[in-house]
């Protein structure tokens, strides 16, 4: 949990840098997806997300969006929260949050695709 000089940090830095590498082609294949849609209102962009390559697409980028998000409060966390007791509640309560928010964002993406939300 603690990336300070008594644990080594290499594996939170690794998976930040995965994650970063990761959202590019992610974050940029979704931009040009939605630039070749007609119009972005929910129809257009419901149509869009059932095609299941698509709604697997934007699973992915909302989980590793969530995931390198949740790399980066934890480091903030970690360097400026000095009470003990403080940074560990701040940190299970950062990384129950971003599990959250992971996982509601993949169920609205099934849902969508589902055809389930209109």
């Amino acid at each position: 949990m603690n990336s300070g000089a008594s644990s080594s940090g290499v594996p939170h830095w690794w998976w930040q840098r995965v994650t970063a590498v990761l959202l590019v082609p992610l974050g940029l294949w979704f931009v040009f997806s939605l630039l070749r849609l007609d119009v972005l209102d929910y129809r257009y962009v419901s149509d869009w997300l059932t095609h299941p390559l698509n709604a697997l697409g934007v699973a992915l980028l909302m989980l590793v969006l969530s995931l390198h998000s949740q790399l980066g409060v934890q480091v903030v966390i970690e360097d400026y929260v000095h009470d003990p007791a403080r940074k560990r509640f701040s940190l299970v309560l950062v990384g129950f949050a971003h599990a959250l928010i992971g996982v509601i964002g993949v169920v609205a993406i099934i849902r969508i695709a589902a055809g389930g939300a209109a």
